[in-house]
């Protein structure tokens, strides 16, 4: 009796040993083995148990498949616990290292969202929606929404003034109304009480100075230095009652962005942003101005230049004139040029 006494609790210790060693391996032992030393997953909102393990190994990260979703059953890795985002897994982790990453979000990241050198609300969803779950259709949706546009204090024209090119920090799992919260979030900081003093001072609301800067930008797309200039002379035109005559804005006009020379039939082209047929302002900018654009409106050059024209050669740099007959000198080379180097 002793000895089946003996030979069965050594079984038992030697089972539960054996078990006890299983249930640590589930738990702690290597399951995530990668070719390199990190790696990102993207988990879509709405995501369950089956869906995470799909995307887990559609990206070759588990070793083991089974022993991790009996860990995570174990932990409770489920509905409210999975959180849509980005994720960094990373080679050697077990599979209670990366349930407890994953698990409520913990290891959740930021995506930083940038949009530059766009012109239109289309330009500006196509680009986000590379940084973000939501798709361009979902954020132009809400974009071109006109009550949403009213609720932001803009009309359709001028909406785009609300987005400053920046980079932005938010969740992978952002939705087009999140995105244009942290968008108009930022316009409130970016507004602070000086900048909008000095658009007083000009005569200009917000929206106006964005406009502006959008054209001093298109004006100058190289030499950031010469814009508070460029931004001078026109706000002279604007005092004086002259019409800008600025040929990036009759490029907008025309709607076709690769032109390289404006001709006289463009300059006839009937359109609001055509500022060689109207005067003032177009309704809205021509392109999301930069920072450095709007403060070169804001911190203007004073000066008396009424004209410009672009000098001769490839340096992008522009001559001023004060006077109709020197910039008439000044466009006759520029169109000597032109014509030389083939262009038009």
């Amino acid at each position: 009796m002793k000895r089946i006494i003996v030979i069965m609790v050594v079984g038992l210790l030697i089972g539960g040993g054996y078990y006890g060693n299983m249930l640590y391996s589930r738990m702690y032992g290597k399951n995530v083995q990668l070719k390199q030393e990190k790696t990102f997953i993207y988990i879509p909102t709405g995501t369950d148990l089956d869906d995470l393990t799909g995307i887990l190994m559609s990206e070759s990260i588990l070793e083991d498949t089974a022993t991790f979703r009996w860990v995570a059953e174990k932990k409770n890795l489920r509905g409210k616990n999975i959180v849509p985002g980005k994720y960094e897994i990373v080679n050697g982790w077990s599979n209670n290292d990366l349930i407890n990453h994953l698990r409520a979000g913990n290891g959740r990241l930021e995506v930083e969202v940038t949009f530059n050198n766009v012109r239109t609300l289309e330009q500006i969803a196509g680009k986000v929606s590379k940084y973000i779950e939501a798709d361009s259709v979902s954020i132009i949706d809400v974009l071109q929404n006109k009550d949403t546009i009213a609720r932001y204090g803009f009309n359709r024209n001028n909406f785009i003034s609300l987005f400053i090119p920046n980079t932005y920090k938010m969740d992978w799992a952002t939705d087009a109304g999140e995105f244009l919260s942290v968008i108009a979030s930022n316009y409130r900081n970016f507004w602070t009480e000086e900048r909008k003093s000095k658009a007083k001072a000009l005569g200009l609301s917000q929206s106006e100075v964005s406009t502006l800067a959008s054209i001093v930008q298109a004006e100058q797309t190289r030499h950031a230095s010469e814009r508070p200039r460029i931004a001078g002379l026109y706000l002279n035109r604007l005092k004086k009652g002259i019409r800008l005559q600025s040929d990036p804005t009759v490029v907008y006009a025309v709607g076709d962005f690769n032109l390289r020379r404006v001709l006289n039939k463009h300059l006839e082209v009937a359109s609001p942003y055509n500022t060689y047929l109207n005067a003032g302002l177009p309704p809205g900018p021509i392109q999301v101005p930069d920072i450095t654009s709007i403060d070169a409106v804001l911190n203007y050059e004073k000066n008396d230049y009424i004209y410009m024209c672009a000098k001769p050669g490839y340096e992008g740099y522009h001559n001023f004139s004060k006077t109709l007959d020197q910039h008439e000198q000044y466009a006759r080379e520029y169109r000597k040029w032109l014509d030389k180097e083939g262009i038009k």
